[in-house]
């Protein structure tokens, strides 16, 4: 059976049901094919930040009244902890550019996460097909024809637009960019959860620990619902390659013999194996579409360099994928040009400064002794640690960050 839709979504992760909250908004018909099925797991951070709390407050509203009634699956984040590689440490609260009686971000295992984005998915315009494997994308004159399995079933559906949604090992990054993908991992990524970790701070702060060895990838603890904690390190790839660390090793190691972080494991149990994953950071604008196609999220190498942060610029990407899609529908426009007028040069005007800059940030943490110093005068300057606080929503703020002059203020204040 050939079947015709408007626009195809290739995986239901965040960018992939983002996409289709807001098509669905526009009333714009959709198949989404979801080559697992609902509840299943995704190896994360589990960390989701004030653009995700952004994007689904813009889709509807009354999603984050929930998220924020329900303390069972989410658990309401106000800032972060950084801690420099001398093991002094400072509290950075989020900045306060969102409401007041709002949460800025939250902590949400994937499993519950992903599948509370998927149960949002439905009426009349989105139709969700899972266990379907996408085995082969053609052209054709209207735009795609999509080969997918489920279960011993091939079918064949066609599309105006194509929108690739699964990931950096799926479909849509392999073929529809062919030789334009950046590389698939420029980091990697291992995640443990533990039961009974001690020592939390009281307004559920993300920890990212900076520890000699590891720069520029860091240790870092994250609260989850149910006293539950997502352990985990990320570190570079290629440094990683070139040192034959196995960060298996350095993370128990961090956990049993770190001076900072031991005593708070003293007690804890691992609840489950310990996973890894890549994590294709965005480092430079690169090209996220074509004729008759898109790329979102981790496909299109989305992922924060400096707070390995994915889940809210896959959820933006999936919101301006779908606006793209609106126009590009009301035009009758699928033409590469018009599509990365759109929705390419869109996403990097409103990301491509933040990436720029974690990704500089990223490369200032190879230098322990200016972190050290940063954390150093944090702790006895107000306004450098509102500084940092602001800096987190505020990108001239942090493009501070890339000038000389700001340490030689640092280094000089008493």
């Amino acid at each position: 059976m050939n079947t015709f839709t408007p626009v195809i979504i290739i995986g239901c992760g965040p960018a992939g049901a983002g996409a289709s909250l807001f098509l669905s908004r526009a009333g714009i018909p959709h198949i989404i094919l979801e080559k697992d099925a609902f509840p299943r797991d995704k190896v994360c951070g589990d960390g989701c930040s004030g653009k995700t709390a952004f994007v689904l407050r813009k889709a509807d509203p009354a999603l984050l009244d929930e998220i924020f009634s329900d303390e069972s699956r989410f658990l309401p984040s106000f800032g972060v902890t950084f801690a420099a590689p001398n093991g002094k440490s400072i509290d950075v609260p989020f900045s306060a550019k969102h409401k007041q009686d709002r949460p800025p971000g939250f902590t949400s295992r994937r499993l519950d996460f992903d599948h509370f984005l998927f149960s949002k998915i439905q009426g009349p315009h989105a139709r969700i097909i899972q266990n379907a494997t996408v085995t082969g994308l053609s052209r054709t004159e209207q735009g795609y024809a999509v080969s997918y399995r489920n279960g011993a079933t091939e079918e064949v559906l066609h599309c105006s637009l194509l929108i690739g949604a699964d990931g950096d090992k799926g479909i849509s990054r392999r073929q529809l960019l062919d030789g334009n993908a950046p590389s698939k991992t420029s980091s990697v990524g291992l995640r443990a959860y533990y039961e009974g970790v001690t020592g939390m701070h009281p307004q559920h702060f993300i920890e990212l620990h900076f520890l000699n060895g590891i720069l520029p990838g860091y240790f870092w603890i994250f609260p989850l619902p149910g006293g539950a904690a997502n352990v985990g390190i990320g570190m570079d790839t290629a440094l990683v390659r070139k040192k034959k660390i196995n960060l298996r090793e350095v993370m128990l190691e961090a956990i049993s013999s770190n001076p900072n972080i031991r005593d708070r494991f003293t007690h804890a149990r691992l609840s489950d194996k310990i996973y890894g994953w890549g994590l294709p950071m965005g480092v430079e604008p690169t090209k996220v579409s074509g004729d008759h196609f898109m790329i979102t999220g981790d496909a299109a190498s989305l992922i924060d360099p400096f707070t390995g942060e994915g889940i809210g610029n896959a959820l933006y990407s999936g919101m301006l994928a779908a606006e793209a899609a609106e126009k590009a529908l009301q035009a009758q426009r699928f033409d590469e040009g018009f599509l990365r007028e759109q929705y390419g040069d869109v996403l990097f005007r409103r990301i491509g400064d933040e990436l720029k800059l974690s990704y500089t940030m990223q490369k200032l943490v190879r230098y322990p002794w200016l972190f050290n110093l940063v954390v150093n005068k944090a702790h006895k300057s107000p306004a450098l640690r509102n500084t940092l606080s602001s800096m987190f929503a505020d990108l001239d703020v942090r493009a501070l960050l890339r000038q000389p002059s700001f340490y030689w203020k640092v280094l000089t204040n008493k």
